[in-house]
């Protein structure tokens, strides 16, 4: 956990995930967990919002080109103001913007791209980011506390309780902002029982990791190893 101000802090944990051999075996069907859905806040009843991206790169690049570009321009026209002739560039740039007609497939083709990486920018600008975190319940009386769990965190701790499930020999666990699918192997027992207990071992591991917004347990696949 750390402190809302002045920046959230968590700790990526890498997930480790089994590999799962592909085979015949019986699949189980679906299993939604109502209970599980998305909520809007936290048990008081507070709402809990998503941590929001820093966005260093992508604010670099721009300031970066801007001031490349203000500087260019500058550049050139204090040269003009001193008495010198204006830059190649800039004579042939306003001769091909004042003789192409607006339907040009290059003046077409230019004010596409422009467009998609200023809907691009808005979209960063409008988004939170950081989908691999999600957000966790603060403790009761701590309205200045913002956790987060990461993802592959989270997937991690489910993996580990699903193989303490008895007959359960691998497993795989995806865990995404809405939902979590499981994938597992099982040596023994009828798969039946073990999907049974694998369910409920992770509806509780789902619980416990005490997340503002616990995602649904979408599916839980279990299936008989590749022989040979």
């Amino acid at each position: 956990m750390s402190e809302q101000e002045p920046e959230p802090v968590t700790q990526h944990v890498p997930a480790t995930k089994s590999d799962l051999p592909s085979g015949n075996g019986r699949s189980s069907t679906p299993a939604g967990t109502p209970a599980l859905g998305t909520t809007a806040g936290d048990d008081s009843g507070r709402h809990v919002h998503r941590f929001w991206s820093a966005r260093r790169a992508p604010a670099t690049a721009v300031a970066m080109l801007a001031a490349a570009g203000t500087g260019l321009f500058l550049y050139d026209l204090a040269a003009v103001r001193a008495g010198q002739s204006a830059m190649r560039w800039r004579h042939r740039l306003a001769d091909e913007l004042a003789t192409r007609p607006l339907d040009d497939p290059w003046l077409i083709a230019g004010a596409a791209l422009i467009m998609a990486i200023g809907l691009w920018l808005m979209i960063l600008a409008l988004t939170p980011g950081l989908r691999g975190l999600l957000p966790m319940r603060p403790p009761a009386g701590s309205a200045d506390m913002h956790a987060g769990l990461d993802r592959s965190a989270a997937a991690l701790a489910l993996r580990d309780r699903a193989m303490e499930v008895e007959g359960v020999q691998s497993a795989r666990i995806d865990v995404g902002r809405r939902k979590i699918r499981a994938r597992a192997r099982s040596h023994f027992r009828e798969l039946d029982e073990v999907r049974a207990d694998l369910q409920a071992a992770l509806e509780d591991g789902v619980r416990q990791l005490g997340l503002a917004r616990p995602p649904a347990l979408s599916t839980v696949d279990v299936r008989r190893p590749k022989k040979g």
